[in-house]
């Protein structure tokens, strides 16, 4: 027996068959969900981009990474081909230096009040805004580490989840 025989995977219908989750029976309510991710630099690069409040040639690479994450978790149906579209009430990112770590942590929190949670809204923020990040420091090294991204918590619907 596996860990999947104790488990419901909710996009099987009773054949075994792909499915989309149907809601239809579902009641709105407000749901949250906060994910986390992380991008980890050799020290002399993380310093260097530090030193510069993240600004590259490129521009910043915060705000660039930030307007990607906001992006894609509206478009985050368009990407993983099971999810519900959703009028997202809100995204947020933020941004933090870890310099134990050389790293900019990055937290993405989605909101909406709808009938399916948003957890794969937060987490595809928060993995396209380590992506961004990414692609605008890649010219200064390629020794960059996208690591950790993961969900913090969810709100709404059958139960809530905190990590």
């Amino acid at each position: 027996m596996t860990d999947l025989d104790h488990h419901t995977l909710t996009h099987l219908d009773a054949n075994g068959d792909i499915a989309m989750v149907d809601v239809s029976n579902k009641t709105a309510t407000h749901r949250t969900a906060t994910a986390t991710g992380q991008v980890i630099f050799p020290a002399d690069i993380y310093q260097a981009i530090k030193s510069t409040d993240g600004m590259t040639k490129k521009g910043s690479i915060t705000q660039t990474a930030h307007i990607a994450g906001v992006m894609a978790a509206k478009r985050t149906h368009e990407l993983i081909p099971l999810c519900h579209q959703l009028p997202l009430d809100s995204v947020k990112l933020s941004f933090e230096y870890d310099d134990k770590h050389h790293a900019i942590n990055i937290t993405a929190t989605a909101k909406v009040t709808h009938k399916t949670g948003v957890e794969m809204e937060a987490l595809t923020a928060v993995s396209v805004a380590c992506l961004t990040i990414y692609d605008m420091t890649k010219a200064m090294s390629h020794d960059i580490i996208i690591t950790d991204i993961c969900l913090l918590n969810k709100t709404g619907g059958k139960s809530d989840y905190v990590k």
